[in-house]
């Protein structure tokens, strides 16, 4: 019996943060900020004929459930207008499962938090963020104010990254192959393999694209290639509703 769940990383800080992705790699909790790097997780339950049990009235207490409201996963007081909450609260919209094209589904986990990440030199990087899970879709939002605009992230991600344009914004469109980390509760070392793909969105916070960007980024918990008109419909909707946006 399997169960997912999923986190994506965000490409903020991966110029500075270079050197320290492997101990950032290490820290549980925290996202991996080098080149989009995507991790998601698949739990691997043992036969315990009890646990099987409770796990089964927990699926079907969740089903009695309304959709999943925001929650933040840090105590600490935001540093920045762009907080993980208020992230979370764009996200995590009533018509979010219609914009990804499973309108029957209904989030099922929510939340929003601030990361920070320590470069070699000593700087901190805070980075809001928000997750929001469904049965199909994980979905992750996140802001960059970083001097860095769309196009040069572009440069940096490479031959496969696409420019696009989003609400006249410059934005440019990516993927990444996530990784599956397989846990036995019965025992074992963790073990990782291979997993889907996630596509992710960089939308400069301005048209004139002077610096700082949102990523939008989106996976499915069958490791299937994600629609890509359903990562631009959230996009439309969603980004024009957080703080920082410049619509011109």
């Amino acid at each position: 019996m399997t169960g997912a769940n999923d986190r994506v990383g965000n490409v903020g800080d991966m110029v500075d943060d270079f050197a320290d992705s492997k101990r950032a790699t290490s820290e549980p909790g925290k996202p991996i900020n080098v080149a989009a790097q995507v991790i998601a997780a698949i739990v691997v339950v043992g036969g315990l004929a009890g646990l099987l049990w409770a796990l089964d009235l927990d699926s079907k207490a969740s089903a009695d459930r309304g959709p999943a409201t925001c929650t933040t996963t840090h105590d600490s007081k935001p540093s920045k207008p762009v907080s993980g909450a208020r992230l979370c609260t764009a996200l995590n919209r009533p018509d979010l499962p219609a914009l990804l094209g499973t309108p029957d589904e209904k989030a099922e986990t929510a939340d929003g938090n601030e990361s920070t990440i320590t470069s070699a030199d000593g700087t901190k990087t805070t980075t809001p963020e928000a997750n929001v899970d469904l049965k199909t879709y994980s979905l992750r939002l996140s802001a960059s104010d970083d001097d860095l605009g769309v196009a040069d992230m572009a440069d940096l991600l490479g031959t496969g990254a696409e420019k696009k344009t989003v609400l006249g914004h410059p934005a440019v469109l990516y993927s990444d192959r996530t990784i599956a980390l397989s846990f036995n509760l019965g025992g074992g070392k963790a073990e990782s393999g291979p997993g889907g793909i996630a596509r992710s969105l960089l939308v400069a916070r301005d048209a004139k694209d002077g610096g700082g960007y949102f990523e939008v980024a989106i996976w499915r918990q069958d490791f299937a290639t994600p629609d890509d008109m359903a990562l631009f419909r959230v996009a439309e909707k969603v980004l024009p509703t957080v703080p920082g946006w410049t619509a011109r």
